[in-house]
């Protein structure tokens, strides 16, 4: 795989350290504004939010600009974002800063998606991008873990300045390392924006989509609540609670490990087989929260799960959209962070509805609409093209 790959990956980390860290800071934060903590969580669905919306937005307005230079700037814009927020002494500033850091956020991914298909064959592509995303598991493993340990010991904000902080060497090595205008496989043109988004109407990349925002639904839903299960139905004390995200990262690392080798060749065995045992996971999860062997057993699977089926999803989108090489980065972008901003919302409301173990439940069920979607939405398509997207 080429450097300037890694390299993107490196920023991904600190963006996904950014986004996933709340999980283990969200009872900090609530007591801190005086706010409750499903009001706290909504802090996920705002990011998510921002990166849904800006996504198609940023992409249409940066795609005739040079890539390295489009990719500095969300990074700065990122860090800036991180400063205010870490300054406030408002839960509405906050909640606006996180949805400015969100749009750069997805102004980086859609920008860094669409640069990592075009810099390796078509036949990599899955791989490629299970490169850039393993950033976020990295940030999974190492970079939230962290961010939930300096808050603990120094205060939340601490863990902003942090992630400030990191954008500042990656955005060095964007500089020194990525190429400003991504070579295209042949020399291709680039298309029309109106052609680019007209490729929406494909049944195929609407499959891929709906199918990746549910799943990606499910694995935010649960791990924006997290933290209130560890201490709550599992019983663990709140230090076991970045462990508990490591042990999610590590899972989700290896997911997205594995789905990198598997989705260009076979995605269709990685969703049939991954997506039912989603559905059993997160249930058994939730019955069997009280079993400690038995909880970090399934923390590691699903993340590993969730991971694997989500990634696999997201490289079809990329695959699916291929004749919107500017643009599908940004579709990408937004079906994952769909479900990052659901996730949460339908994970806070059956946290309120049935406790800690409520957000699993949540997820069983958007996993299984996400599979009953699939079965319906090929009947009344009969596309061949969406039938053979996950072959």
């Amino acid at each position: 795989m080429p450097l300037p790959l890694y390299l993107l990956a490196l920023v991904v980390f600190a963006m996904g350290t950014s986004e996933f860290m709340l999980a283990g800071l969200l009872p900090d934060i609530a007591s801190g504004f005086d706010v409750s903590v499903g009001t706290a969580g909504t802090l996920t669905s705002a990011f998510a939010v921002g990166m849904t919306a800006g996504a198609p937005l940023v992409a249409a307005l940066v795609r005739d600009r040079p890539a390295r230079g489009s990719l500095l700037g969300f990074v700065l814009t990122f860090s800036t974002a991180h400063v205010v927020g870490a300054l406030t002494t408002s839960f509405a500033v906050l909640c606006a800063t996180r949805v400015l850091a969100a749009v750069a956020n997805a102004g980086f991914l859609a920008v860094a998606l669409t640069t990592a298909a075009a810099l390796v064959p078509p036949d990599r592509k899955g791989r490629a991008l299970a490169v850039l995303l393993s950033g976020t598991t990295v940030a999974m493993i190492a970079g939230v873990p962290s961010g939930s340990l300096l808050g603990t010991a120094l205060g939340w904000r601490a863990a902003l300045w942090a992630v400030a902080l990191v954008c500042l060497p990656a955005a060095l090595g964007i500089l020194k390392g990525v190429p400003p205008h991504p070579v295209r496989p042949g020399g291709t043109a680039e298309p029309a924006l109106r052609s680019e988004i007209a490729q929406l109407r494909s049944p195929g990349l609407i499959l891929a989509m709906l199918l990746g925002a549910l799943v990606n639904a499910a694995t935010f839903g649960s791990l924006t609540f997290l933290a209130p299960l560890v201490t709550g139905s599992a019983g663990l004390a709140r230090p076991w609670i970045p462990a508990v995200l490591v042990l999610f990262g590590a899972g989700s690392f290896a997911g997205v490990t594995l789905a990198g080798r598997l989705s260009d060749q076979r995605p269709g065995l990685v969703v049939a087989v991954g997506g039912p045992l989603l559905v059993i996971g997160w249930p058994a999860l939730a019955v069997f929260a009280e079993v400690r062997t038995a909880f970090l057993t399934l923390v590691f699977v699903q993340a590993a799960l969730s991971f694997a089926v989500g990634s696999t999803l997201i490289a079809r989108v990329i695959h699916e959209a291929v004749e919107a090489p500017t643009m599908a980065g940004a579709y990408a972008t937004a079906a994952l962070n769909v479900g990052a901003a659901v996730g949460p919302l339908v994970a806070a409301a059956a946290l309120g509805a049935m406790g800690s173990r409520g957000p699993l439940w949540a997820s069983a069920v958007l996993v299984l609409t996400a599979l009953l979607a699939a079965l319906l939405f090929g009947r009344v398509t009969g596309a061949a093209r969406s039938r053979d997207a996950f072959r």
